[in-house]
């Protein structure tokens, strides 16, 4: 008995500190491979293109801790920056909570289909995915939506000290705010109850329906957010935007180490995994990987991760 507790101990300790092997070890790789990459300008850039991602991951985190996932965070992403694009004009400063507004409406709404209506989540955001990149490109007309006057969202683009990202700074905000509302309410062990076992969280007394549809509205915010910050740093707002996110957003939070399963895991390791992933987007051209394969690593890398973090109780009950 105690042997088999020690083997199912150690690949959890392991898969704890996973993000900051992995983070360590592709610094080390990259320096290795190109000396100017420790440098404060490849750093900024790194945190810079990090940003989007870091605020994408922590929102569908919460959903997956719930025993969910949202696929439809990239295209509410490229929804959202499209409205922003559109909006700024008229609106201004209030375009931004606005669109974050909608964006964490749209996720309340997913969440309360998927509750409601008993359809899986991933059923759910997969349609969610069509709807919402259908709907930017009627909206945008097929088309970038240029921003003429950015005045509002620029403070985005912006640096701290001259050095660091106002929206790395941001996104680190974001993850924190996130950490602190789950520590000291009750919405921590409510998740995590979820994601381990809904049924037996329903005879606990937790609002399981509730967390779920808190959990899409918060991934939809966060989706919104990640828009102001794209269109900050692109002047316009498109309908595929952000869809390229999608799949590092997924990666970053298995290699974080929480549990495609639910349960297990937390908003600071998606967040060391948003920076793995980014580091493995920017690292690729510097020891000659071709961008054609960056799909095929991010595949490889969401198989692993799961493989790694899988509750295999829960497996074997859905077999």
């Amino acid at each position: 008995m105690t042997t088999h507790v020690a083997a199912f101990r150690l690949p959890v300790r392991i898969t704890g500190f996973m993000p900051l092997i992995a983070l360590v070890t592709l610094v080390a790789a990259l320096t290795v491979a190109d000396a100017d990459f420790l440098t404060q300008r490849s750093l900024t850039a790194a945190l810079r293109t990090a940003a989007p991602l870091i605020v994408l991951a922590a929102g569908a985190t919460l959903v997956v801790l719930c025993g969910g996932i949202d696929l439809s965070i990239a295209a509410l992403a490229s929804l959202s920056t499209v409205l922003l694009a559109l909006w700024l004009p008229d609106l201004g400063a209030l375009a931004t909570p606005a669109v974050i507004a909608v964006a964490a409406t749209i996720g309340a709404v997913q969440g309360l289909a998927h509750v409601l209506l008993r359809i899986p989540s991933f059923i759910v955001t997969l349609g969610g995915l069509s709807i919402l990149s259908a709907v930017a490109l009627v909206v945008s007309g097929a088309g970038t939506v240029r921003v003429v006057d950015d005045s509002t969202v620029k403070w985005l683009d912006l640096y701290l000290g001259g050095y660091l990202p106002m929206s790395a700074v941001m996104a680190f905000v974001v993850v924190a705010v996130i950490a602190v509302v789950l520590t000291v309410t009750p919405l921590k062990s409510w998740i995590s109850a979820t994601g381990y076992s809904e049924s037996a969280a329903r005879l606990a007394g937790t609002p399981v329906d509730l967390v779920k549809v808190g959990a899409f509205c918060v991934s939809g915010a966060c989706a919104g957010f990640a828009a102001v910050m794209l269109v900050s740093r692109q002047f316009s707002g498109g309908p595929t935007m952000a869809d390229n996110l999608l799949l590092p957003a997924v990666a970053a939070i298995v290699v974080g180490g929480t549990a495609i399963t639910g349960g297990h895991g937390s908003v600071w390791r998606s967040l060391a995994g948003a920076l793995v992933v980014t580091l493995l987007r920017v690292g690729l051209p510097i020891v000659g990987v071709p961008s054609a394969y960056e799909q095929i690593l991010y595949g490889v890398i969401i198989v692993v991760a799961v493989a790694l973090t899988l509750d295999g109780s829960k497996v074997s009950i859905i077999k």
